[in-house]
């Protein structure tokens, strides 16, 4: 078995912080703003380690987070992705500063764990993206479990539903 084989493909979870400031313990703050998710309804993207899923054990009551497939990927950076400036990402700019044909590409690239999101900012693509509220709004309480019926919390891949009512 060569390395390449050995290796497996880390998941990539999409985090949305849904609950603001007022009332947060510092400790919970600081893990947050680690995460870069210093307002509520942002969402940051990252490969799961061990280490991001103790930062998400002691943050759970304040976001929810969730595999993330392909097509909402490649939706979330269209629609919000952001250059310095706080210009739209285009086809263009990919092509330009990173040497990517499309934003699909991109998108496949950071899928497939070949690039990282938060270590494009040195390209000067934003690795926070700002979102709306949900169309139809939060189906529970922000302040519940999704398991217990509730919005904040692990959700798995439920969370391309929610992605795809905030984009």
């Amino acid at each position: 078995m060569g390395v390449a084989e050995s290796v497996e493909k880390s998941t990539l979870v999409a985090i949305i912080r849904l609950r603001g400031e007022v009332g947060t313990p510092h400790d919970v703050e600081y893990s947050l703003r680690l995460l870069r998710l210093v307002k509520k309804h942002c969402c940051v993207v990252y490969p799961m380690s061990k280490s991001l899923q103790g930062v998400l054990n002691r943050v759970k009551d304040w976001v929810t987070w969730g595999e993330i497939d392909l097509d909402t990927l490649t939706a979330l950076l269209k629609k919000r992705g952001r250059v310095e400036g706080g210009k739209p990402l285009t086809d263009e700019f990919v092509r330009k500063s990173l040497n990517i044909e499309s934003i699909e590409e991109l998108a496949k690239g950071v899928y497939e764990g070949r690039l990282k999101l938060h270590k494009l900012k040195e390209f000067g693509v934003k690795p926070v993206f700002r979102l709306r509220p949900p169309k139809g709004g939060f189906k529970g309480s922000i302040r519940k479990p999704y398991k217990d019926g509730g919005e904040v919390g692990y959700r798995g891949n439920r969370i391309n539903d929610l992605l795809k009512r905030m984009i």
